[in-house]
Formats: C-alpha cells, sequence, structure tokens
C-alpha cells in the first residue's frame, strides 16, 4: 500500500522540470479562466472530478481550442474525427463541444474498465485507454498476469505497457504492437498537473472516489 502511494504522489515528478512547470502556471492564469466553468459543468454531467479533465486538456492541448495535431486530432481533448462523430460533436474545434465530448468518451471508458481495478486506479486505466485504445489496455492486464504482476493496479501495469512495443511480448498479444511508453507519460503528466489544480483550487483535497 505504501508503494501504491508513493507511486501515486511521486512517480511523475522526475519528467517535470521549471521550464514545464512555469508554463502550466501562466495559463492557469491567462488561459483556464475561459474554461474553467466548462470543465465544472461537463465534469458535473458525467460524474468526473473537473480538475481531473482539465488536467487532461492541458495534457492534450495546453488549453488551446484550435489545437491541431499532424495525426487528425484537434480541440481542447484533441478528439478523433471518428470518436467526435461517436460523441456527437461536429465542431472539434468549438471548446464546449471539444469538452463535452472528450468527457463523454472518457466516461464511457471509465465505465469499461474492469470491475476488479478499484478507486483511483478506474481514472488512471481508463486515461491509459483514451491514449492507447481499450484493446491494449487489456491486452496489458493479460501480460501482466501472465509476468506475475498485478492487473489491477497502475504501479504495475506502467512496468507492462512500455513491453507493447517489443516483439517478444506483443506477436502473442490480440491487438499487436502499440507505442506503450506513450500512455505511460501521459497518465503521469495528467496527474502531475492535477495536483497543482487540486492544491490551487481544492486546498490539496482530491475529489477522487
Amino acid at each position: 500500500e505504501m508503494a501504491q502511494l508513493k507511486d501515486h504522489y511521486y512517480s511523475s515528478a522526475p519528467q517535470f522540470n521549471y521550464v514545464n512547470i512555469s508554463a502550466f502556471h501562466k495559463r492557469l492564469k491567462s488561459r483556464l479562466p475561459q474554461y474553467k466553468a466548462l470543465f465544472t459543468k461537463a465534469g458535473e454531467k458525467y460524474d468526473i472530478p473537473w480538475t481531473l479533465l482539465a488536467a487532461q486538456s492541458y495534457q492534450e492541448s495546453h488549453w488551446d481550442r484550435l489545437a491541431k495535431s499532424p495525426t487528425g486530432v484537434r480541440g481542447m481533448m484533441m478528439l478523433t474525427l471518428p470518436t467526435a462523430k461517436e460523441m456527437g460533436v461536429k465542431h472539434r474545434l468549438n471548446a464546449t463541444q471539444s469538452i463535452y465530448g472528450g468527457a463523454k468518451y472518457y466516461a464511457q471508458l471509465l465505465e469499461r474498465v474492469s470491475p476488479d481495478v478499484k478507486g483511483v486506479e478506474r481514472y488512471k486505466f481508463a486515461y491509459a485507454a483514451y491514449n492507447v485504445g481499450m484493446g491494449h489496455l487489456i491486452d496489458a492486464r493479460a501480460l501482466a498476469r501472465k509476468l506475475g504482476k498485478d492487473p489491477n493496479r497502475w504501479k504495475d501495469l506502467k512496468t507492462v505497457l512500455p513491453l507493447l512495443s517489443q516483439r517478444k511480448y506483443y506477436k502473442d498479444l490480440k491487438y499487436g504492437y502499440a507505442r506503450g511508453q506513450e500512455p505511460v507519460d501521459y497518465v503521469e503528466a495528467i496527474y502531475e498537473y492535477h495536483a497543482i489544480l487540486e492544491n490551487k483550487f481544492n486546498k490539496g483535497l482530491e475529489n477522487e472516489k
């Protein structure tokens, strides 16, 4: 249990530096106020802490409603075109539609996470699935069992996900190759930003289930 707590609160610290955190704090003042109410309302609608949605959106787009990537994802929550259509989002560069669409999609992923995964772990597993796909998350859990690790704990799963890029591990898995380090970095970054938001707005008290 101590190892799990240490991982939750401190594991992401090494990948952040002064430049990253300084830029985040500047955007807390310059950009977040425009969207805080949207994150709050979307969080209430889909039963997700607004600080988590805001942290995810910062990781995705730096709270830039016009954000685009070379791979075709766009908007505050960087939705793919198929996901946007599935979530009822007509204009991905519309901040309101993007935030609500991203929250809806994330809520669906939360529902799909195995009931064996409990508490805050569910949020982390769902974010990994948001990044890499639910199929690869399922593969990673299966591989964790095979390697004698706990498939229901993030501290174990994050050591397994990177193995999905190695043929000797992914060749026997249903969904095959994945850039497994990316969802690990993604989740860790979200929780670093989330900790800062919680400290600023909720005095360090996390609104997590």
